[in-house]
């Protein structure tokens, strides 16, 4: 390394260029990247409710569809404004009463629950399909043409309504997402490091990194918007200490080569590199294993994130020194003395007290344990979106006037006789919780002749093998009444058609929940897996990875936990997320503190000395690392309108805290209590078990020997 560290140093000013000029083909990728809005999108493709949206796009040349509101309108007003939507490229059909009553039926001969579903006392109705999926960018604009057509009093409710005004919603706060982070992260800087400037370096590299890195998601075609939001926190929180480790490793080096600044940067690109290195191999395992769960936006997050900390890694060790070096007199001029007081004495009150906090530890250990598993979770997006939002306005009229809260669609066979299928639907009917149902014979009613039914309505519910039918429904998305109801109506219709699917946002939900449920399983599981295995290579310890990985997950256990008694409810992913980046990220305090503990009892130090010492010059650094990992997260939380980025973000910046505690006060106590059982199973301390003296009692020995 120490070859490659002259070489930076020598190519600093080419390195410097490169990497202002490939800013510019990064952010043309990063514009051209697709962002998909759809979490459901993500589900696995071989589901009933995934295959049955790609018949619904084959065979009926329908994806997405929306419901839209109008208030106030006359109904030649609407059936001009039906004729105007009909001509927006994507919008395959549109579904209103004028669709049935086209001058061969009357509409008085309409059955009256067929009027009552298109109508209410002050607002009309129609069902408009799109020839695309519900989060395609052409549905997606539709939406928006359809708004401004419509005027004020238009409402549109449907997954591609909410997913455009999730888009919008985002797409308006992002930059300040980045803004925020920036400068919190720019004041825990300026306090806890010695110069002005470094900070502002720290961030340069970084960002560079972090516009790398979304420039370089053009090769996955598109990332999740969830994956989009927190990049850059992220990436910034978890890697922001790589230019801390190489600050002052620089400063270190400099007392040795005093007049040669090159050779100290050179040493310390060199160090730095082993340091972050291994510090970094936790977090990407961390990030890998999302990579498990079969709801690939965890892969899509996972993929994003490794890479980030790869690239942040690489720019550490290459930028940042270019930049260090070049502007090293200004970076002098504005050094001053380090603010950040001495925790020495907070060490060894630490120390002194390590059994209450080990008895702490077991105290909190059940109500952690019980607060994280019951921490109450959501799966409806829309449920905590703004309710300023069109889309959420909507949904709730629809609910209001038309008790439908949610629809589902059901495909069946084309060929299932008339009585047949009036029957089945009677059935469904009377399912607690379904307020009307739509198919091709309940619209027209038995006492209109086939041969005068429109070919539009025709050709709208049926189709070759198929013919569609939908269902409204009173009950929420991903609450238990609507889960209870699929299942009951799944049953249903596996009695007159064992092929037919229900399909729609609510069972796609319903999928989610059972999905996901297993992922977190496995994903927790990987994740802790790979860094006890990563703890156990590079500490040579059996025990040791189990204590440290104990102390981190029961800081994922009290962060949690906190959710469940101020009665927050989380988003579905956050368990999963906040479990393995919290424990991939924090993992490095424990890290740390334990690696130099192991050292001095090597060095042979008894063990109150050795963790004594392991913590007084652990504690400032991990503090350090903590608030930076705040600072980056919690103004995100506190700002965003999106329920699930602020959660999430809230969560990350709460567990770095929660870190920090644990690792600075229980894990001494781990160290302290385990400290025979550490030796006996540490390759490099199980020579010692031959004696019955300790390391430091042989030290105490050879010390009064000399005396």
């Amino acid at each position: 390394m120490e070859k490659i560290g002259r070489s930076i140093v020598k190519l600093r000013i080419p390195i410097l260029i490169l990497a202002l000029v490939l800013v510019v083909p990064s952010f043309l990728s990063f514009i051209h990247t697709r962002v998909n809005y759809d979490i459901l999108s993500y589900l696995p493709k071989d589901i009933d409710t995934m295959e049955g949206q790609d018949i619904m796009l084959d065979e009926f040349g329908k994806g997405g569809f929306a419901f839209v509101i109008l208030e106030g309108m006359e109904d030649s007003d609407v059936t001009s404004l039906k004729k105007q939507f009909e001509e927006i490229d994507v919008v395959e059909n549109v579904l209103w009463i004028d669709s049935l009553a086209d001058g061969r039926i009357p509409r008085e001969a309409l059955p009256d629950d067929v009027y009552k579903i298109f109508n209410a006392e002050n607002s009309t109705m129609m069902a408009v399909f799109f020839n695309t999926t519900s989060s395609d960018d052409d549905a997606l604009d539709a939406v928006v043409k359809m708004r401004e057509l419509a005027g004020k009093q238009c409402f549109i409710s449907g997954m591609t309504a909410v997913v455009e005004d999730i888009k919008e919603l985002t797409m308006s706060e992002m930059a300040m997402y980045v803004v925020i982070a920036v400068i919190l992260n720019l004041l825990v800087l300026s306090v806890t490091m010695d110069s002005f400037l470094i900070p502002v370096f720290f961030l340069m590299s970084v960002g560079l990194a972090i516009v790398y890195n979304l420039g370089t998601n053009f090769l996955q075609g598109e990332i999740s918007f969830i994956t989009l939001a927190l990049v850059a926190v992220l990436q910034l929180a978890v890697t922001m200490d790589y230019s801390i480790f190489l600050w002052e490793s620089y400063k270190e080096h400099k007392k040795l080569y005093p007049n040669d600044n090159k050779r100290a940067m050179a040493e310390a690109i060199g160090k730095t590199f082993v340091s972050v290195v291994s510090s970094s191999v936790t977090t990407v395992a961390g990030f890998l294993a999302l990579c498990f769960m079969t709801f690939t936006l965890g892969v899509d997050l996972g993929i994003v994130m490794a890479k980030g900390v790869i690239i942040g890694v690489i720019c550490c060790v290459t930028i940042l020194p270019s930049i260090i070096l070049i502007f090293d007199k200004p970076l002098t001029k504005t050094m001053h003395k380090d603010i950040m007081p001495s925790f020495d004495r907070a060490s060894s009150w630490i120390i002194k007290h390590h059994e209450v906090f080990a008895v702490l530890f077991l105290a909190l250990l059940i109500p952690a344990v019980y607060g994280e598993t019951h921490t109450s979770v959501y799966y409806n997006l829309t449920s905590t979106l703004p309710e300023s939002l069109n889309s959420v306005t909507a949904s709730a009229k629809l609910e209001e006037d038309y008790d439908m809260s949610t629809q589902h669609i059901l495909l069946v066979n084309s060929e299932m006789p008339q009585q047949d299928a009036e029957a089945m639907i009677g059935k469904m009917k009377q399912v607690d919780g379904v307020t009307s149902a739509i198919s091709f014979d309940t619209l027209i009613g038995s006492s209109i002749p086939r041969e005068v039914i429109p070919e539009s309505v025709s050709e709208i519910m049926k189709s070759g093998k198929w013919q569609m039918m939908l269902l409204g429904s009173e009950y929420e998305v991903a609450s238990p009444e609507i889960n209870e109801q699929i299942t009951e109506l799944t049953n249903i219709l596996k009695e007159y058609d064992s092929e037919g699917m229900l399909i729609g946002e609510s069972a796609a939900t319903k999928d989610l929940i059972e999905i996901t449920d297993n992922d977190f399983k496995i994903v927790n599981i990987m994740s802790i897996a790979f860094v006890f295995i990563i703890i156990l290579v590079a500490l040579k310890s059996i025990s040791l990875p189990i204590i440290l990985v104990s102390v981190i997950e029961f800081a994922v256990l009290i962060n949690m936990g906190i959710s469940c008694y101020t009665h927050t409810t989380v988003p579905f992913i956050a368990s999963v997320v906040i479990g393995t980046i919290q424990l991939g990220a924090t993992v490095d305090y424990a890290i740390l503190m334990t690696t130099r503990y192991k050292a001095e009892r090597i060095a042979g130090l008894n063990k109150n000395d050795a963790v004594s010492t392991a913590l007084k010059t652990s504690i400032k650094s991990i503090i350090v690392s903590a608030l930076g990992f705040f600072a980056a997260t919690f103004g995100v939380g506190v700002y965003s309108s999106v329920d699930m980025i602020s959660q999430l973000c809230t969560l990350l910046s709460r567990g770095a805290i929660v870190s920090m505690f644990v690792v600075n006060l229980v894990l001494p106590a781990m160290l302290m209590l385990f400290d025979r059982v550490i030796i006996a199973t540490t390759l490099d301390l199980r020579h010692l078990r031959k004696s019955k003296q300790t390391p430091g009692s042989l030290l105490n020995k050879a010390n009064k020997a000399t005396a």
